[in-house]
């Protein structure tokens, strides 16, 4: 058996999700991806995988060897990076996670940028609404728009972005611009689960955190789908300040409560301590370090 292949091909299994799609991705037959992670198992005399009809886990044998096997490939590629390329050019495979909306808006044309200027490196662009854990799940790096916990991952501070409430010109109007966060309470508001709690929403008043319940007739988990019925006057909203920004240049949407907003959140570009900075990893920090920066 091919230890290294088929140390290959369970990183594959695990990142793919099933060993259907793990075959397709290193062009092997099913029975060959069956055959070659029971031929593993074998020569480990370890169960790695929990399989059933519906799903597939990782037994604890099998997570700490997945980490082991991630380690040792990532000092194969940097190997084989150093002895292949005599200019140093960046190759290989790189997964990459951002949030969906932000990742559609300013993630994916830098990382489009990136494939041409570097077309030997090979990018996954995942844009996911969750938590990604970074060794678990295959990423070589994650945009997260968060206050990130104390960990083993590397954030590199690219920026912050601000939560702001907003409402169409319409509405205000109509029913006049609030002088302070309270009064959302008797205003209807379009609520999105995606940010906060549906129900409330924090503010900040001379340093001191303010929860408002908020209500309103319509609840949605999409950030599009909220801005739209803002900018139809259906009520106020409170999202990240980029998720908006094309509406308010449009004048579609308008800040409002500006004076009360929470500190802001911060946007890191970040990697696992864990894994190898391969050349193809640190050249895609370095290329879009900047170009985040001048976004968020």
């Amino acid at each position: 058996m091919d230890k290294l292949a088929a140390m290959r091909a369970f990183v594959e299994i695990v990142d793919r999700g099933s060993l259907t799609a793990a075959g397709e991705a290193l062009d092997r037959s099913l029975p060959t991806m069956v055959r070659t992670l029971a031929d593993l198992e074998r020569s480990l005399g370890a169960v790695l995988l929990r399989r059933t009809t519906r799903r597939m886990s990782l037994t604890e044998e099998g997570r700490a060897y997945l980490e082991r096997c991630r380690r040792i490939l990532a000092d194969v590629e940097q190997a084989e990076e150093l002895a292949g390329s005599a200019t140093g050019e960046p190759r290989g495979p790189l997964r990459v996670t951002a949030p969906a909306l932000f990742g559609k808006m300013h993630v994916a044309p830098a990382v489009v940028e990136f494939v041409r200027r570097y077309p030997k490196v090979e990018v996954e662009l995942l844009l996911l609404d969750r938590i990604v854990d970074l060794v678990d799940e295959g990423i070589d790096a994650a945009i997260r728009i968060a206050r990130l916990a104390d960990s083993s991952m590397i954030a590199i501070p690219v920026g912050a972005v601000r939560r702001v409430v907003c409402a169409s010109p319409k509405l205000l109007r109509a029913e006049g611009e609030p002088a302070r966060p309270e009064e959302l309470s008797s205003r209807s508001c379009v609520r999105f689960r995606g940010l906060t709690p549906a129900s409330r929403w924090y503010f900040q008043d001379a340093g001191r955190e303010v929860a408002v319940p908020v209500q309103g007739s319509f609840i949605t988990n999409q950030a599009e789908t909220a801005i739209q019925a803002c900018t139809n006057g259906l009520g106020f909203g409170l999202f990240l300040s980029y998720q908006v920004e094309p509406e308010i240049r449009a004048r579609k949407l308008r800040v409002v409560l500006s004076d009360y907003e929470p500190p802001p959140v911060p946007v890191s570009l970040v990697y696992s301590e864990a894994r190898m900075l391969s050349r193809r990893l640190r050249a895609f920090v370095d290329w879009m370090k900047p170009r985040l920066r001048g976004r968020s």
